[in-house]
């Protein structure tokens, strides 16, 4: 089992940034692949991003260029730093850990005003 907490939600303004953590716990030694997703009002849920084990990451292209996500293998934790934010951003995102079943966080709020 792994657990996942997401912070570093919250408001901002078109054009700032802010940067999501999500600490995992748990059985973390059999995380392979760490990723970022998101679900805007009424849509379905998205990718942003995702980081595997040998640091390749995979972006959307709606965030290509402006978000950068890492990890940080000691800490157990993967961060989404999200820079140029537009309100198309607004969403609430979610932390994935593949192990290769799938966990997710309890997601953290995201709202950019224009």
């Amino acid at each position: 089992q792994v657990q996942l907490v997401e912070s570093g939600g919250g408001l901002v303004q078109a054009g700032g940034s802010l940067r999501l953590s999500c600490a995992a716990s748990g059985s973390t030694f059999r995380i392979e692949t760490m990723g970022w997703y998101r679900r805007a009002p009424g849509k379905q849920r998205e990718l942003v991003a995702t980081i595997s084990s040998d640091d390749t990451t995979n972006y959307a292209n709606s965030v290509k260029g402006r978000f950068t996500i890492s990890r940080d293998n000691a800490k157990n934790t993967v961060y989404l730093q999200m820079n140029s934010l537009k309100p198309e951003d607004t969403a609430v995102y979610y932390c994935n850990a593949e192990t290769p079943l799938n966990y997710w966080g309890q997601g953290t709020q995201v709202t950019v005003s224009s």
